[in-house]
């Protein structure tokens, strides 16, 4: 659904979306498509594991800085 909000925000309709899926239908092939999603997802999974590594990283980092005293003068 994601997908379908973004298109549209780019201002590309029904017709446009199907003419860029029959490009690349016939661009790559009916059985190279399947290899270049497998490809895809993979790439996004470890995106995501990346940036949680950075995120757990980044929270591990913070509890582990001893918290600033302030004293009422």
């Amino acid at each position: 659904m994601e997908l379908v909000s973004i298109l549209a925000f780019m201002g590309l309709g029904g017709q446009e979306i199907f003419l860029v899926a029959l490009f690349i239908l016939l661009f790559f092939g009916a059985k190279k498509i399947p290899e270049l999603m497998r490809g895809l997802g993979q790439g996004i999974k470890e995106f995501k594991s990346a940036t949680k590594d950075v995120k757990e990283n980044i929270e591990k980092s913070i509890e582990d800085t001893p918290a600033s005293t302030t004293t009422n003068s």
